[in-house]
């Protein structure tokens, strides 16, 4: 079976799925942790992997850039393909001084203005939530690593470049957002209508606060800590 979005047979998608949005940031993901990694997708260069950590299947396959891209991804993932578990493994930026480059933050809710959920599933809130299990074996995971982790709600944006910073009051002072992305809220909401477990773990590329930057090869191959945490959160029983 194949969708118009996904090549790969039902049979070659694992239960868990890391989803980055950079195809890249996927292939490095395969190729660096994985045994013996098939690509099993490569439509619109949207590159998915299958191989074993540690023994067991799991799949990493890139969602796009946005809501739209990872709705339609993760959606057919968990619709067609009897995907369970996706952990998001994506980059943000940080709101909030206590958050630096490079540190680790768990989505415990996404908040967004997009109307990707009312008009998906008649959704009307605007902040959408991960599962609590699978945010648990995040937890525990990072703790085994000894890394450590942030927690907090995420800004999940339609828009990356405003022409003002008056929405700033509204995430960070009233719906206590720490850091920004693009596709958690879709995430979430799809793994509610379908009765899936979703996660989000984010890296953070950038800072409002201090103007920090990353490059996009920093991205694409440095946040290990973020891939090991989710690599041993898919396998944990």
């Amino acid at each position: 079976m194949s969708t118009p979005h996904n090549s790969a047979s039902k049979g070659q998608i694992a239960k868990t799925v890391l989803m980055p949005g950079d195809p890249l940031r996927s292939r490095f993901i395969a190729r660096t942790f994985l045994d013996e990694p098939v690509l099993i997708n490569g439509v619109r260069a949207i590159n998915g992997y299958t191989g074993y950590y540690h023994g067991k299947p799991v799949t990493v396959m890139a969602s796009g850039m946005g809501m739209p891209s990872i709705g339609i991804y993760s959606y057919e993932l968990f619709k067609y393909y009897d995907v369970e578990n996706i952990i998001r493994v994506g980059s943000a930026g940080a709101y909030v001084p206590e958050l630096k480059v490079f540190d680790v933050v768990l989505a415990s809710a996404a908040y967004s203005e997009s109307t990707f959920a009312r008009v998906q599933c008649g959704y009307e809130k605007d902040i959408s939530y991960p599962s609590d299990v699978l945010n648990g074996k995040l937890i525990r995971a990072a703790s085994d690593l000894g890394i450590e982790m942030h927690q907090g709600t995420i800004h999940s944006s339609d828009v990356f470049y405003h022409e003002t910073n008056d929405y700033l009051k509204t995430v960070v002072n009233e719906k206590h957002c720490v850091a920004v992305e693009m596709e958690s809220f879709a995430l979430f909401t799809n793994a509610m209508v379908t009765g899936k477990n979703a996660s989000c773990i984010l890296t953070i590329s950038d800072s409002f606060v201090t103007h920090e930057e990353t490059t996009s090869e920093q991205r694409e191959k440095n946040f290990l800590d973020m891939m090991r945490i989710a690599l041993n959160a898919a396998i944990m029983d």
